[in-house]
């Protein structure tokens, strides 16, 4: 078992959703309640990393991150290193190719958000933070959670967009998927499946513990 591998693949996946869970809330919000021409464009930008191969998602992120291009040389500039082959450029990366799960189920539990209920946290004076906060909030946060969820098991499955921005490089970007094709490459059967079972228990569990907690919500909520 690779350890080292597992743990940077759950520290990539922990940071993925810290960062994007923010972002799913304020974005899945606005896009659920604003109308505007170009919102379809919008959307299918978003769906974007859904649809590419990810090699081929992988390769536009080193020719946007690469050294050569603006932000890759500005990052060398600041911090001395390069982005890609690191784990910041995975992480960055990661964020990326995670928009799709992290937006649009969000966003649908915006949607199911009755407009009556908005209206009526307006006319009793709410502002539209304490509005999100009190109100919208509890009643999508099973389309939140569940974005959550399908970021922190998509990240820790993710394989092509790894290998090309951040190569196989040991404790710095070598992830569990990396680990487990190395395995195999090596005619390691056993230790692929080790491995591959703890993606799945670690998968399972979560998807369990989703379903208990939105169970539970939806009781309190009820």
């Amino acid at each position: 078992m690779d350890w080292t591998a597992l743990f940077l693949s759950l520290r990539l996946a922990g940071w993925t959703v810290a960062i994007l869970l923010p972002l799913s809330i304020l974005s899945g919000r606005w896009l659920a309640y604003h109308r505007f021409r170009a919102k379809g464009l919008v959307e299918a930008m978003v769906m974007l990393p859904l649809v590419l191969p990810p090699t081929v998602f992988g390769f536009y992120m080193l020719l946007a991150f690469g050294r050569n291009s603006p932000v890759g040389d500005m990052w060398l500039r600041l911090f001395g290193h390069q982005l890609v082959f690191t784990f910041e450029g995975l992480l960055v990366a990661s964020v990326i190719f995670n928009l799709p799960f992290a937006i649009q189920p969000s966003q649908r539990g915006f949607e199911a958000v009755p407009v009556e209920v908005r209206e009526a946290a307006a006319c009793c004076g709410l502002s539209p933070w304490r509005s999100l906060w009190k109100i919208e909030l509890p009643l999508a946060w099973p389309g939140v959670l569940t974005a959550m969820v399908l970021v922190f098991s998509h990240t820790l499955g993710e394989f092509g967009v790894i290998l090309m921005m951040g190569g196989s490089i040991p404790g710095v970007t070598k992830t569990i998927a990396i680990s487990i094709y190395d395995r195999v490459q090596g005619f390691d059967m056993q230790g692929a499946a080790i491995m591959s079972a703890t993606l799945v228990a670690i998968s399972l569990a979560t998807i369990t513990a989703t379903f208990m907690l939105s169970a539970r919500i939806g009781r309190r909520l009820g």
